[in-house]
C-alpha cells in the first residue's frame, strides 16, 4: 500500500521560539498551513489513483503543477522547522567548523553572507530564501524560491530555509517582514544546517 504524507512534529514546543516567533503564530503556521499542504498532496494522489483505476483522463498539466506546489510546501516547511531552535538550545549565533569555513570561502565573511541572505528575502510574491549547496561547483548558493516550486536550482541541495510567506510572520510582525527576518537570525539551528552540509560534502 502506498504511503501518504504526514505532518511532522516540531522539535520544540510552540512557545519555545518566542519572542521571535509567538506561540500563536507558530501553532497556526504548523497545524493549519503546513497541514494544508500535506492534505493537498494526499488528496491529489487519491485523485490520480482514482483516475487510473477508472481510466478517467485528467488535466495532467494542472494536476502536476498543483501536486508540485503542495509537495514543495510540505518539504520546505519540514526543513524549516528543523533549521530553527530555541535560544536555550543553541539557536542563533554564528555557525562553526566546516560550515563557517564554507561560508567564509564563498562570501568572504559571515556578515557578508548574512547581508546577502537578508537582501534575498525580497523574493517576488510569496516564497522562500534558502542557503543551498551545489555539488557540481562545490559552492554555497543563495536561492530564492517563488511559491514552493519556482526558480529552484535543480542540482542544488537545500541547507537552510526561511519561509517568507505572510502566513509565517503576519500575526507577529504584520507588514514588517524585515523585522521577522531579523528575528530569524536568533533562532537558526546552525548545528542542523552543518549536519546537512556534512551529508553532501564527501
Amino acid at each position: 500500500m502506498n504511503q501518504i504524507y504526514e505532518l511532522p512534529e516540531l522539535p520544540y514546543g510552540y512557545s519555545e521560539l518566542s519572542p521571535f516567533i509567538s506561540e500563536e503564530q507558530l501553532k497556526i503556521h504548523h497545524t493549519k498551513h503546513h497541514q494544508g499542504y500535506v492534505n493537498g498532496a494526499n488528496k491529489l494522489f487519491e485523485k490520480i489513483d482514482k483516475s487510473r483505476k477508472k481510466n478517467i483522463d485528467l488535466d495532467m498539466k494542472a494536476t502536476l503543477k498543483e501536486l508540485s506546489f503542495n509537495i514543495g510546501g510540505h518539504v520546505l516547511h519540514s526543513l524549516f522547522w528543523k533549521n530553527m531552535a530555541p535560544e536555550k538550545n543553541g539557536g542563533g549565533g554564528e555557525p562553526s567548523s566546516a560550515l563557517a569555513e564554507a561560508i567564509k570561502n564563498e562570501f568572504g565573511s559571515f556578515e557578508r553572507f548574512k547581508k546577502e541572505f537578508s537582501a534575498s528575502t525580497g523574493v517576488e510574491g510569496s516564497g522562500w530564501s534558502t542557503l543551498s549547496y551545489d555539488k557540481k561547483t562545490d559552492r554555497l548558493l543563495i536561492m530564492q524560491i517563488e511559491k514552493h516550486n519556482t526558480n529552484i536550482y535543480p542540482s542544488c541541495e537545500i541547507l537552510m530555509v526561511l519561509d517568507l510567506w505572510e502566513h509565517a510572520y503576519y500575526l507577529d510582525y504584520q507588514n514588517e517582514k524585515a523585522k521577522f527576518v531579523e528575528g530569524f537570525w536568533n533562532v537558526i539551528n546552525w548545528e542542523e544546517v552543518e549536519k546537512r552540509l556534512e551529508t553532501m560534502v564527501k
